[in-house]
């Protein structure tokens, strides 16, 4: 009924802290299978931000991670020593400096996530039944969910 709200379930509470447990322990496992660098968090984030969006300015990336352009310079210039990233002139405006992941770190990145997937895959096969591997695919559009919440 409109307006009316119910009491959370107890359960939900467990269910939380569970699945926040299980989760995490399932994250690390599966990166302890691949060499993924020496990157700080906001180091990963902005790598990240490049490969889903394309180059960027040391500008953009600022705004779009939420810390101040001097920050954000140091942390390109970390990545750049790392040779994770690289800048070029901007086609359209040659004063602006477009920076970009380097070929070498796409295929770094291809290769690790080959890795962790081979690593989950042999997990599954080895740990899960037939019968539990369809049941915990039934389980990823709701996963899906609460990740875009």
């Amino acid at each position: 009924m409109p307006g009316q709200t119910t009491a959370p379930n107890p359960d939900l509470h467990a269910l939380a802290g569970e699945l926040r447990i299980s989760v995490g322990k399932l994250i690390r496992r599966v990166r302890e299978h691949s060499a993924s660098g020496d990157f700080s968090s906001s180091q990963k984030s902005v790598l990240l931000r490049l490969e889903r969006d394309g180059p960027a300015t040391v500008s953009a990336l600022a705004r779009a991670e939420s810390v101040k352009p001097q920050s954000m310079r140091i942390t390109v210039a970390a990545l750049e020593a790392q040779g994770a990233i690289r800048g070029e002139p901007d086609p359209g405006d040659g004063r602006k400096t477009l920076i970009a992941l380097t070929e070498d770190f796409r295929e770094a990145l291809k290769t690790q996530r080959a890795a962790k997937e081979d690593w989950l895959f042999r997990a599954l096969q080895a740990q899960l039944t037939p019968q539990e591997q369809k049941e915990l695919a039934a389980t990823i559009p709701l996963l899906q969910r609460l990740a875009e919440f």
